[in-house]
């Protein structure tokens, strides 16, 4: 049953009457975020991966367990924190699509992860350089996805359209991931071979260099090839989490910060749970299932906002829901618990069958 008509629901951004019969308030627009805040996010975000950079990455060495355990928990309490704060100060709705928007983020980078260690195991990195390299892969990721982020919110303030085509891609995106996103080599692809016929390489490290040169000529060092190959793979990451995202909140500002509290850190959490990820046998099928669940959540508000005159006239279709954020965001969390729980149990499992193997008497 329908309550009676409310005041008119108005569009902050653009200052027009949505109209007496849309009863809920856009209350996307409530969110205001002032240039000034925005400078002031992108500083503090420069600052803590200078920081990093001078305090732990610019001299080589492998952390240890007990310093990557504190700092993945300082950057995840951050990153909670800062939920907390944009809940209390500008409300749950948002602040819920925070914490959607950043487990999500959070989940892909730890995928990111696992890619980043077979390609530092393809170029056979010594470890006490791989913070280096995982450093400036990280703050690649960040310029890309700050590009696809201003990208996606100018398509998403002009085009609604444009939520078709998030959520077949993620839906697609969805399949693959299923299949299996790990199978190849990323430090022997296409790409790579490519690069290596057009770049002159050294066949050893020297140190933590990216350049030297040999015999008056330049040379890169294998240390600059895999930052190379790590971009190329931020680049392919970005493609899929910048549309998850914006199938969970339509702010900028919130997808931004989700995606740079989901990066900070990274480095510290590769280091602490390097063994664990071949563990996470289950990941790319959680994500599958998150990818999937956001993209046909995409599609559903895409046929609720329609325009596209092919499509039921070029109306709105009144009879696709809309998702509520808060069961996206029990949505992801169980997803994601299901699937850790469902690796470990399994990797568990199957170390226990091998040991017992192992352990019995030959058969005669």
């Amino acid at each position: 049953m329908r309550s009676h008509p409310g005041p008119p629901v108005l569009d902050f951004k653009n200052g027009r009457d949505l109209g007496a019969d849309n009863l809920t308030p856009r209350l996307e627009y409530l969110l205001n975020i002032t240039p000034l805040v925005w400078i002031i996010t992108i500083a503090v975000t420069i600052a803590f991966f200078v920081y990093e950079f001078f305090v732990h990455v610019r001299k080589p060495h492998e952390p240890t367990i007990g310093e990557s355990a504190r700092w993945s928990a300082f950057y995840i309490g951050l990153a909670l924190l800062f939920g907390v704060g944009i809940g209390v100060f500008s409300g749950w709705t948002f602040g819920g699509e925070y914490f959607a928007g950043y487990l999500t983020e959070k989940a892909l980078s730890i995928d990111n992860l696992f890619v980043f260690l077979i390609i530092m195991t393809g170029f056979a990195v010594p470890k006490i350089y791989q913070q280096k390299v995982l450093m400036i892969g990280i703050i690649i990721a960040l310029i890309l996805r700050g590009i696809f982020i201003a990208a996606g919110a100018a398509l998403i303030e002009n085009y609604s359209w444009v939520f078709y085509i998030f959520g077949g891609f993620l839906l697609y995106l969805a399949v693959q991931q299923a299949r299996g996103s790990h199978e190849s080599d990323p430090a022997n692809g296409i790409f790579m071979r490519f690069v290596r016929r057009i770049l002159p390489v050294t066949d050893e490290y020297h140190g933590d260099r990216l350049t030297v040169r040999k015999n008056g000529r330049r040379w890169v060092t294998p240390l600059f090839l895999t930052i190379i190959a790590i971009g190329f793979i931020d680049l392919v990451f970005a493609l899929d989490s910048i549309p998850a995202i914006y199938g969970l909140t339509s702010e900028a500002y919130i997808v931004f910060t989700a995606n740079a509290f989901a990066l900070m850190g990274l480095r510290q959490l590769y280091f602490l749970i390097g063994g664990l990820l071949e563990r996470l046998v289950y990941l790319a099928q959680g994500l599958a299932v998150i990818l999937a669940f956001i993209g046909v959540k995409l599609v559903l508000h895409a046929l609720h906002v329609n325009e596209l005159p092919f499509i039921n006239g070029g109306q709105h279709v009144e009879w696709a829901p809309e998702i509520p954020i808060w069961f996206s965001l029990l949505f992801i969390g169980a997803t994601i618990t299901v699937a850790t729980v469902a690796s470990l149990l399994k990797t568990r499992g199957d170390r226990r069958a091998e040991t017992a193997h192992l352990g019995a008497p030959d058969a005669e």
